[in-house]
Order: structure tokens, then sequence, then C-alpha cells
């Protein structure tokens, strides 16, 4: 074997090694954390594992440890809140992003980027700023505040990628139906919404993940009464490793299922630009 190759080879290892360490570390850390029982320096792994933490957040057994209680109320109230997000999020993105693909709006592309600022700029100065307004439109510490945000946030997935999906199928397919009798609405319903359809899936998982996950515009907007899942794994990582590791890994599970998703269903013309 050559000198090159082995260089190669070598290189190759280091690569992997590296990946391994950045992706895949972190996450065993999480897997061991959530099992140990007692961990403690200069041990490498557990001196004691078990379920206790898995069964104290599913509700199972009673809550002994300092910052670990069950999870279920707050996972439920997330999973709500985002669904909730998602259908009220794509019925305005839906129609926006037909608008901003098929016709030619005054001001289309500034519209279009306008729906980046909420991510554009640091999300705390921006909550802080509409926690005055939603104090006197009493929508603070309440659930419709909480969902509010997270449309604010979940909108840039939904427009820009409902645009561009929109935009990636071609015109002439529309045309034609109205061409043979067919209505606009007809049309649209018959050919565009299902060619469409992969890439408004994928727009809609991008904004149930983002609702999902969303912590800075709960804690201030939803702080002291809407305890999300999230806001669960905020208030107990300083008390308790075990428990938090718990609570990221049932966040992560959905992430990975629905990415692993759309990897296979969105096209690249689908992100619209966003990378």
């Amino acid at each position: 074997m050559s000198l090159k190759r082995i260089l190669i080879l070598s290189a190759e290892l280091v690569l992997l090694v590296l990946v391994f360490l950045l992706i895949v570390g972190p996450m065993m850390s999480l897997l061991l954390w959530s099992v140990a029982i007692r961990w403690y320096w200069p041990a490498t792994l557990p001196q004691e594992v078990g379920l206790d933490y898995w069964r104290q957040a599913l509700g199972l057994e009673k809550s002994l440890a300092i910052g670990a209680v069950s999870i279920v109320p707050a996972f439920l109230l997330s999973l709500s809140i985002a669904v909730t997000v998602v259908a009220i999020t794509m019925l305005l993105a839906i129609p926006a992003g037909y608008a901003l693909a098929k016709y030619r709006i005054p001001f289309g592309p500034a519209i279009l980027f306008l729906f980046l600022m909420p991510n554009a700029f640091p999300q705390q100065p921006i909550f802080v700023n509409l926690l005055g307004l939603f104090t006197r439109l009493r929508l603070a510490g309440t659930v419709p505040g909480v969902m509010l945000t997270h449309i604010l946030v979940g909108l840039v997935f939904g427009v820009w990628i409902t645009s561009a999906t929109f935009r990636a199928i071609p015109s002439h397919l529309e045309e034609a139906a109205r061409s043979v009798g067919a209505s606009r609405a007809r049309a649209f319903f018959r050919i565009t919404l299902p060619l469409a359809a992969p890439g408004l899936l994928s727009s809609a998982v991008f904004v149930f993940i983002t609702s999902l996950d969303e912590f800075t515009g709960t804690f201030f907007i939803g702080l002291p009464f809407v305890n999300t899942l999230p806001m669960t794994l905020y208030s107990s990582s300083g008390y308790n490793m075990q428990f938090a590791s718990v609570i990221a890994i049932i966040l992560l599970v959905p992430s990975i299922l629905f990415m692993t998703l759309i990897q296979r269903m969105l096209r690249a013309e689908y992100v619209g630009g966003m990378g």
C-alpha cells in the first residue's frame, strides 16, 4: 500500500472519529445520564444504572429526586400547542406562499424577507418587547399568548418553504387544467395542491419541531403559568442531570424521526434558498 493511500485512510479515520465525537458522543452521554442512578467522578461509567428517572418522568412512580417530576402534563401541553400552531401557521402560510410564488405582488421579495425578521435578530429583545404588549392585551401567562409567539417563529418555515414549493411547480400544469374548463380553485385543489403535498408536509414538520422545542418565547410570554416540556427541562437541568437528560432525549426523538422523514420527502428546490 502506497504512502499516499495510507495518509488518505488515516485522514478518513480521524474525520470519522471527530464526527462520532461531535454527533454521537453527546447523544451517548445523554443516554448514559438518563439511566445513571449514581455516577461520580472519577468513574468513567455510571456506578449504578436503572430506569428510575424514566419511571419518574413518565409518572409511573413517585418522584423522590430533586427536580424530578412527571413530565406527562408538560408533554401533553407542548404537543397540543405544537399541533394547534401547525394548523394555524399552515392556514396562513399556504395562501401567503402561493400568492408570493404565483402572483406579481408589489414588494413581494421584501414581504418574504420580513418573515425572516424574528430569526434574523436575537429573540430575547423581541420577546421582551412583546411582553409589554401581550401584558396589556392580557395574553401574557396564557396558552394563546404562547401560541402566538410560536406562530411568529414558525411562519418563517411555513411561508418560505411553501412559497418555494409552489414556485417549483410549473405554472403550465394549472393553466392546462383551466384550459379544459377547470376553475382556478378546482385547478389548485386537484393539480397544484397534491403536487405540493411533500413540500407542505415538510413545512408543517419544521413548524411542529420549532414549536415543540421553542423555549425563549415561552419563557418570556408564558411564565409563570405555561409549563411546556422545554420549560420543564430548563427548570430541572440545574438540579438533576439525569432527569434533564431524560427530557432532552424525549425532545430529541421526534426531531430525529421528523428530520429523517423530511430528508426522504423534501426536494432541494423546496427550501427556497434557506440552505
